[in-house]
């Protein structure tokens, strides 16, 4: 009888709630507004022809490596993130192999490493969720072979200094360093200038978020030329499609859009943050387009989906019971998602017990 791996068939399940998402979309960190103006006049322009053919992506790469200040060599575009992920899975681990992660933190991690026959080990976050690099370095082996962190982290928003970054690549030159920055204009920190410096670095980007191309499903892992090489042996040539590629240049090349829509963001950050702390609700300062906040409320995402308002429930992940995160688009519509738990919150309001290092 034929029969899936033995890896396979220990996956982890991903469930991503995808299904009926009408209303105001505050759950998967999406751009709330959509892409630019000069994209959709891309797509217009997009012919039967090009269509038929298989896609190119060069062009795009030496558009998007021009763009960070990289090479065409160092860059590597891919189908979402979450494809990068599994290249470097792919391309580095064996069975048996260590990875590194510390939890909460995105979902694929885990299962792009699981499906190799790695073994993954999790590192539960600090206090306050912050990075334990101490930790992690104590659980670098020669058996360690990638370590992946989300940079700001999701669910929960934190943000890693890079120099503890840098000590944790160069005590694992043998394991590949993934830093996953799909949240960096949010924040503007970058590991980026120290790839020619760290050889087993690779950093990671998406267009799903600020760029609003999440259906386009596009992104990019940069890395030193000599190990994307062997990268790009375990990848598709054709993995991204015609019409990501059409639109890519158009997408980065309008910086005043990204620019109002990451400054609408922050400022809606701002108001949510301060809002939750007025209304005594526990929640961590976050660096990202989303805000994590424990509100001890199972039924809290069901009766805002009844106001049109979508929010994602982490309470299955690592620390975050009773904990819901927020995305945050224009000032509009974070103040519509306050109207809504002013309606469904406890009148009065009694401060609920606050986790130690949570923001109030």
């Amino acid at each position: 009888m034929l029969s899936a791996r033995a890896a396979i068939r220990a996956l982890p399940t991903y469930h991503p709630p995808l299904a009926g998402r009408d209303g105001l979309r505050l759950d998967f960190n999406e751009n709330t507004v959509g892409c630019s103006p000069r994209v959709l006049e891309c797509l217009r322009s997009i012919n039967p022809e090009q269509l038929a053919r298989y896609p190119e992506r060069e062009p795009a790469e030496r558009a998007v490596a021009e763009f960070l200040g990289v090479t065409p060599e160092e860059t590597l575009l891919t189908n979402g993130v979450d494809e990068g992920v599994h290249l470097l899975c792919q391309t580095y681990l064996e069975p048996d192999d260590e990875v590194l992660i510390v939890v909460p933190t995105y979902a694929m991690y885990k299962i792009y490493a699981v499906a190799t026959g790695a073994r993954v080990i999790e590192i539960p976050a600090g206090e306050c969720f912050q990075f334990p690099t101490e930790d992690v370095l104590s659980r670098i082996t020669p058996r360690t072979r990638l370590i992946a962190v989300a940079n700001p982290n999701n669910p929960t928003g934190a943000l890693v200094p890079p120099e503890d970054l840098l000590r944790i690549a160069r005590s694992a030159p043998q394991a590949a360093l993934l830093v996953d920055e799909a949240y960096f204009e949010f924040c503007g920190q970058t590991i980026l200038p120290f790839r020619g410096e760290i050889p087993n670095l690779f950093v990671a980007r998406t267009f799903s978020k600020v760029y609003g191309l999440a259906g386009l499903r596009i992104g990019v892992l940069i890395g030193g030329a000599q190990q994307m090489q062997f990268v790009r042996l375990a990848g598709s040539p054709y993995s991204v499609n015609a019409i990501a590629l059409a639109c890519l240049p158009d997408a980065i090349a309008d910086q005043d859009y990204i620019l109002r829509y990451v400054s609408e963001v922050c400022a809606a950050r701002e108001l949510l943050q301060d809002t939750l702390q007025s209304l005594a609700v526990p929640h961590w300062p976050s660096h990202a387009n989303f805000v994590l906040a424990r509100f001890n409320m199972p039924d809290l995402p069901l009766s805002l989906r009844r106001r049109g308002i979508l929010v994602r429930d982490r309470s299955a992940d690592y620390g975050c019971h009773g904990c819901i995160r927020m995305t945050l688009g224009p000032r509009a519509y974070t103040e519509k998602l306050l109207a809504a738990l002013r309606e469904t919150l406890p009148q009065p309001a009694v401060a609920p017990a606050q986790p130690q290092g949570a923001a109030r």
